[in-house]
């Protein structure tokens, strides 16, 4: 029997200091493989989602299994196999690291900050930054990149980690048309090569990748529809989800 990836059961993940829960009676089952895209208003609960998934925010009501292991029990062997790819990476100008070592950066996470790197690690780095093309950029340092290359450089960083899940929020914002289309080719790409489950999370719905097998709208902290592109891509629909009148 295969292992579902991504299990949540009547799941509340409350920040603290909060009464209101930012997601709440969040149901959710991601089949292996699966691509799929999460949208919604501001403050709906896609970054909260995200990292309530990944561990970093622990959830006060529900259960969640991820690869077959309950999360609040096994949440540092989980997390080996997730690749998080945040909205916001704090790289200003006069950060001194060079693409080449952020990339390497991404093996601490599967083998510990405290291991020793080695060759298979830097080989690992070095193909992650093959496959999303980008060695020309190793020496760079990653302050003086422009928003594109950083945002492959942070996929790069996560694919160097080997995981089994890909997680990514927001990763076309920022982006102009030319750069957004060309990252959402690369995860579409890298998803389908690497065997991945992708959740990617998007503000604008015109960059939604066409390799979405499924839509997650959220809003107020709630799923309000799971369904087919096809069908939660509806004008109506949208207006509702997004609190749009008229």
């Amino acid at each position: 029997m295969e292992i579902v990836p991504i299990e949540m059961f009547n799941v509340d993940t409350i920040y603290e200091g909060e009464k209101i829960p930012a997601i709440r009676n969040i149901t959710l089952r991601i089949e292996k493989g699966e691509f799929v895209g999460i949208i919604g208003p501001n403050g709906a609960g896609k970054t909260t989602l995200l990292e309530t998934i990944n561990g970093l925010l622990e959830h006060t009501k529900g259960e969640i299994h991820i690869l077959g292991k309950e999360i609040k029990r096994c949440g540092p062997s989980i997390r080996k196999e997730i690749g998080y790819i945040p909205q916001e990476f704090g790289v200003d100008d006069l950060t001194p690291f060079l693409v080449k070592d952020v990339i390497l950066m991404g093996r601490f996470g599967k083998i510990g900050p405290l291991k020793s790197i080695s060759y298979e690690d830097c080989r690992k780095a070095q193909e992650a930054m093959t496959s999303i093309d980008i060695n020309g950029l190793s020496m760079r340092p990653v302050g003086k990149l422009s928003g594109g290359q950083l945002q492959k450089v942070m996929i790069a960083r996560a694919l160097a980690k080997e995981p089994k899940i890909l997680l990514l929020d927001e990763p076309f914002s920022n982006l102009d048309f030319n750069a957004s289309a060309d990252i959402s080719q690369q995860i579409s790409r890298l998803h389908d090569e690497r065997d991945l489950t992708t959740l990617v999370v998007i503000h604008d719905i015109s960059s939604i990748p066409d390799r979405c097998d499924r839509m997650i709208v959220m809003n107020g902290g709630r799923i309000v529809k799971d369904d087919l592109p096809k069908k939660v891509l509806h004008p109506e629909l949208l207006k509702l989800a997004y609190g749009i009148k008229g």
